[in-house]
């Protein structure tokens, strides 16, 4: 049975090979690509312990980012259910709108102290691309988006944005053209290019030194949340249960990171089950057991029975990919996390309820999926039990879907 290791941080929970558990992650990569792989590896490991390094991430993450992000209750939403309390970490008022700013501002870090002068980037909703966008017109890097042309067209709005802060945005017309896509062309891109150019994946996927630097990026999420959940209660609770989306799986990396060593504290991943009565899905871990390869990365992947990997289908963009971070399959195996998924019309309805209720709170349809998931189970648990839901980003991506899926004209 694989065992999850207390006391040592999830990122460094992998064998000699970057294996966790013995089975998920590693580096399946062309042989092009050990070079550029081996040096971000040294840079990355040297930089993470070092404190000058710490500290100019730690004044970004302040200064550019905003943190710390609010902590706050949802009283209205607790209210109607009944049943547990429920809070939200509104991560979504990172700047940019979403926790992909703490991934994009390490990268742009490192790119800078490699030397490159290029950073590419892969993204499905947008906000990956976005906050790559963002730090490196900030930095004075160039910067090359991929994203599947179905993502384009169904989140212009990032688009727009990328393209305003002078990126170059690259429509990917292959497969299914949404972020599984996305991420491949990059890889290519950056085979090519590794002399002069830093990649960034925008997520926990792909060979392990990007699942660690991404989880170490967004665990910022769980270490200023720890800070204010004692503030709020004196203490940590007895009892709680912390909520998040699970695509790729940067953000509830991040948000539990700190609370690995918690056995009181419940973590529950959701993922996106689909249109109701449809077969297609983006919930590997809730609906697929076919351990496979994809993005240079072992995990559980959706394929056919020749192992090809299959279409997804989910409203959110974010959440629609085949594979998921083996961060996240090591946890699952552990039974440290419990995956569940959600559907679209289960994220619209959440959505919905959140933002009449809370106002203040307008997630995107990415953490829509987590919040219909503490919708289901609150109003069934004691009023000592504390829900957290991590709204990792904000629903102004998504305007034009939510209003269309509604009946409304923009």
């Amino acid at each position: 049975m694989i065992e999850l290791q207390k006391g040592i941080p999830l990122i460094d929970q992998h064998d000699e090979h970057g294996y966790w558990g013995g089975k998920f992650g590693g580096s399946q990569i062309a042989e092009s690509l050990n070079y550029p792989i081996e040096e971000l590896t040294r840079e990355f490991e040297k930089l993470r312990h070092d404190e000058k390094f710490i500290a100019e991430r730690d004044h970004y993450f302040k200064n550019f980012v905003g943190a710390p992000t609010p902590f706050i209750k949802l009283n209205n939403l607790t209210k109607h259910l009944g049943g547990a309390q429920i809070y939200c970490k509104l991560v979504s008022k990172a700047t940019g709108g979403a926790h992909k700013a703490y991934n994009a501002v390490v990268h742009a870090l490192i790119a800078k102290h490699l030397g490159k002068t290029f950073i590419g980037g892969d993204t499905g909703a947008g906000y990956a691309g976005k906050m790559l966008s963002m730090v490196s017109a900030h930095f004075g890097l160039k910067a090359k988006i991929f994203m599947g042309a179905k993502d384009i067209e169904r989140q212009q709005i990032n688009v727009f944005s990328m393209r305003s802060y002078g990126a170059e945005v690259v429509p990917v017309t292959s497969g299914s053209q949404t972020l599984v896509n996305a991420v491949s062309e990059c890889m290519r891109w950056w085979t090519a290019e590794n002399e002069t150019a830093h990649m960034c994946v925008g997520s926990t996927v792909g060979p392990t030194i990007f699942v660690k630097i991404c989880a170490w990026s967004t665990a910022q999420i769980s270490r200023e949340m720890k800070k204010q959940v004692i503030d709020e209660f004196g203490e940590i609770p007895k009892d709680m249960k912390l909520i998040n989306c699970v695509g790729g799986g940067s953000s509830a990396a991040g948000f539990w990171n700190e609370w690995m060593d918690h056995d009181n504290v419940e973590l529950i991943g959701v993922e996106a089950g689909g249109p109701e009565g449809s077969k297609k899905h983006a919930a590997p871990l809730t609906n697929s057991s076919n351990l496979g390869v994809l993005h240079g990365s072992t995990q559980y992947v959706i394929q056919d029975s020749d192992g090809e990997i299959e279409e997804t289908e989910s409203i959110s963009a974010g959440l629609d990919y085949p594979g998921v971070s083996p961060l996240h399959c090591f946890l699952k195996e552990t039974g440290r996390a419990r995956y569940t998924s959600a559907t679209d019309e289960e994220a619209i309805e959440a959505f919905k309820l959140v933002s009449r209720l809370e106002g203040f709170v307008s997630p995107s349809l990415e953490p829509a999926h987590a919040f219909a998931e503490a919708i289901k189970i609150a109003p069934k648990l004691s009023k000592d039990t504390i829900i957290c839901v991590d709204s990792c980003g904000d629903s102004a991506k998504d305007a034009q879907i939510i209003a269309q899926r509604l009946g409304y004209k923009l």
